[in-house]
């Protein structure tokens, strides 16, 4: 049987044709720490922006299946950067009863990450994994080059895919990695994209793989690659400034953000959450929800849908 309880919503009601989502992650990317919380080139406070960040995720009031951090978690691969970055993360998950799900990016190093984020041996070994989130299959695939900042898959990480992928799961598949297997506008960034993408197509068609998560890019995009949706979330560092000509993009202390990933029966959506404190109307409300949740249709209809005459 097909699990059919929505999460990550608190007093979900449908007003709507559209149940609540049946599993909600959060997506969140490059990181780049760095020991001692040096200023990243001189000017971004990394830790203070990821810690905006993780308050911005608390306060949304949900309960995740899952934190998905796909990549470039560190800016050197520094043992204390990643001491540093459990410390900050991993108080919040168990508030919040999610699991911490990591994905290495061509910052990272394997030993180290290993070692002092996974706890486990300091070895080059490629960071995989496989979650089961009741029904929902996530997978990990580690598309770093030890020594380089462009991506690739060796055989060894396809033929595992191949073999997860060969029994479907109840909800579908989600895979997260830190290069993303689309194009980008932005001049030189296809330098360090992810090589031989053709190789990870034709392991994923026709599997029950539904979105690729994906990192890398300091800016939020979306695309489509063998039939999958691909969602990139921008970092929480700093963000690509594209309103700036291609040749021009440089990185800007603004914009950060993360993802809301929402799982439905037919289709997955990927809501871009900004990390910014600014004036918000008060016109919706808990209060109003449930005062709306006890009308009937038309009452609703006739209360909320209606123009003014």
């Amino acid at each position: 049987m097909v699990p059919t309880s929505p999460s990550g919503t608190a007093g979900a009601v449908q007003f709507g044709q559209y149940p609540p989502a049946w599993r909600t992650l959060v997506h969140l990317s490059d990181t780049h720490l760095l020991a001692g919380n040096a200023p990243l080139g001189g000017r971004f406070d990394t830790a203070g922006n990821l810690e905006r960040t993780l308050v911005a995720v608390e306060r949304l009031g949900i309960r995740p299946d899952a934190l998905v951090f796909t990549g470039d978690l560190t800016d050197l691969g520094e043992p204390e950067a990643y001491r540093a970055l459990r410390d900050a993360v991993e108080p919040l998950a168990e508030r919040l009863g999610a699991p911490l799900i990591w994905v290495a990016g061509n910052h990272d190093e394997r030993p180290a990450m290993r070692a002092h984020l996974l706890g486990v041996a300091a070895t080059e070994e490629p960071v995989t994994g496989v979650w089961d989130l009741a029904g929902l299959r996530l997978i990990v695939l580690d598309t770093t080059v030890p020594g380089w900042h462009h991506g690739d898959l060796d055989e060894a990480q396809l033929e595992r895919l191949r073999g997860v992928l060969a029994e479907p799961a109840p909800l579908g598949t989600i895979l997260a990695m830190h290069h993303p297997p689309l194009p980008s506008h932005v001049p030189l960034f296809d330098i360090l994209e992810l090589r031989d993408q053709g190789r990870l197509a034709a392991v994923i068609e026709g599997s029950d793989v539904r979105a690729i998560l994906a990192g890398h890019l300091h800016y939020s995009t979306s695309g489509m690659f063998a039939g999958v949706p691909v969602s990139v979330a921008a970092a929480t560092c700093y963000t690509m400034d594209l309103a700036r000509p291609a040749v021009e993009v440089n990185g800007m202390d603004a914009g950060q953000s993360f993802h809301l990933v929402h799982v439905y029966e037919d289709t997955i959506t990927h809501a871009v959450v900004p990390v910014v404190e600014s004036p918000t109307g008060d016109y919706f409300s808990a209060e109003w929800v449930e005062r709306m949740s006890r009308l009937t249709p038309a009452e609703r209809l006739e209360a909320f849908s209606r123009k003014p005459s």
